[in-house]
C-alpha cells in the first residue's frame, strides 16, 4: 500500500511539473504584417538581445500579407492574433466581417501631426494642373478603392466639388509603380508615400499639389488589431510583448542607433540603405507614438469620413472597440 501511495505522489509531481512546464511555455504571437519600415516587428528578431521577454514569455511567428484587406481575412478564421490595419480596413472589419469582438490595442503610425511627414499627391513640374479644381477630367492614380490614399483624394475631390466618380478617371496601380505612372504620363496625379517619394528623380520631375494632412488632418494610419478572447487569455504575455515594442521603438528612435537601423531595415528589404538614411526615424518619418497610444480621437475622424463618403454603411463608435490597457501597463513599467 505505501508503494502505491508513493507511486501516486511521484505521478502527481510529475502531472503537476508537466502542467508547470507548460505554462511557462512562451505564448506564440502570430503577427501579420505587410511592409517593413512601416511595421518594425518583424525586426524584432534581429535585436532580441536588447528585448526583455523575447523567447521567455512570448515567442512571434511573423506572416506576411499583401495588404490589409488578406489580414481581416486570416484574423476572421483565427489564423493570425495581431493584425496591422490601416485606418480604412478597420471600421470593415468590424462592420463587414462582423468581427464585433476586435479591438484597437496600439498604434503604428500616424499621418499629418504636426513637424512629421505627411503623404504627398503629385503632379509633374510641367502640368497645367496648378489647383485642386484642375482635376475635374484628369486621370488620378489610386492603389484600390478605399485605401488610405484613396480616400485622401476623394475627400479632396468633394471639398473641391469634383464628383469623384464621374468628375475624373482612376486608374489602378502598386504604391511602388506611381512615381513611373507620372513620369510616362500613364496618369495626371497620384499619391507618394514613404519610401517612394524619397526617390531623387520623381522629386525632380514633380512637385506637390497638396498633402494628406491637407485633404483630412492628422490620419490614425495604422493600427494594431486583436480579438477579444485572445487579449483576456494572454494580457501578462501581451503585457510583456508591448514593453519590448516600447524599448524597441526607443532603440530605433535613438540618434546613436540610427545607422545600425538603417542598416538592419536595408538588410530585411534587400532596399539600398542611401533608400533610407534621410528619414527613417527622424521628424522626415510618419509619427509614431512612443507609448503604442493611438489617437483615437483622429481614427473616429477618419472612420466618420468613410461614412461621408460612402464606404461604409454607418459609422462606428471606435472607442468601445478599443483595449488600449496592455499599452497602458507597459508604459508604465518604463
Amino acid at each position: 500500500m505505501k508503494v502505491l501511495k508513493t507511486l501516486t505522489a511521484a505521478a502527481a509531481l510529475l502531472a503537476l511539473g508537466a502542467v508547470s512546464a507548460k505554462a511557462a511555455d512562451p505564448v506564440k504571437i502570430r503577427f501579420g504584417w505587410a511592409v517593413v519600415p512601416a511595421s518594425m516587428v518583424p525586426i524584432f528578431p534581429e535585436i532580441k538581445d536588447k528585448l526583455k521577454h523575447y523567447g521567455k514569455t512570448y515567442t512571434l511567428d511573423l506572416l506576411k500579407f499583401q495588404g490589409t484587406p488578406q489580414m481581416i481575412t486570416a484574423q476572421a478564421t483565427g489564423d493570425i492574433d495581431i493584425s496591422t490595419l490601416a485606418f480604412s480596413t478597420i471600421a470593415l472589419a468590424i462592420q463587414n466581417a462582423k468581427m464585433t469582438d476586435l479591438r484597437v490595442i496600439s498604434d503604428e503610425f500616424q499621418d499629418g501631426v504636426t513637424g512629421y511627414y505627411t503623404n504627398k499627391f503629385l503632379v509633374l513640374k510641367d502640368s497645367p494642373i496648378k489647383k485642386v479644381e484642375d482635376l475635374k477630367g484628369k486621370i488620378l492614380a489610386t492603389n484600390g478603392g478605399g485605401s488610405a490614399v484613396d480616400i485622401a483624394m476623394r475627400a479632396m475631390l468633394k471639398k473641391h466639388k469634383i464628383d469623384d466618380n464621374k468628375g475624373v478617371t482612376w486608374v489602378e496601380a502598386p504604391l511602388p509603380n506611381f512615381g513611373a505612372f507620372l513620369m510616362e504620363k500613364k496618369a495626371d496625379h497620384a499619391p507618394s508615400v514613404l519610401p517612394f517619394s524619397e526617390n531623387p528623380k520623381l522629386q525632380e520631375a514633380t512637385r506637390v499639389l497638396y498633402t494628406q494632412k491637407d485633404a483630412v488632418g492628422q490620419t490614425q494610419m495604422i493600427i494594431w488589431a486583436a480579438r477579444k478572447p485572445f487579449l483576456d487569455k494572454n494580457k501578462a504575455a501581451l503585457t510583456d510583448f508591448f514593453e519590448d515594442a516600447i524599448i524597441a521603438m526607443r532603440w530605433f528612435e535613438d540618434e546613436k542607433n540610427h545607422a545600425a537601423t538603417v542598416k538592419l531595415v536595408s538588410d530585411f528589404t534587400k532596399i539600398p540603405p542611401a533608400v533610407f538614411d534621410s528619414w527613417l526615424f527622424t521628424k522626415k518619418d510618419y509619427y509614431r507614438n512612443p507609448k503604442l497610444i493611438p489617437n483615437l480621437e483622429a481614427l473616429q475622424k477618419n472612420i466618420d469620413l468613410q461614412k461621408d463618403l460612402g464606404l461604409l454603411k454607418q459609422t462606428i463608435d471606435i472607442k468601445k472597440f478599443s483595449d488600449l490597457s496592455l499599452a497602458e501597463a507597459a508604459a508604465k513599467r518604463m
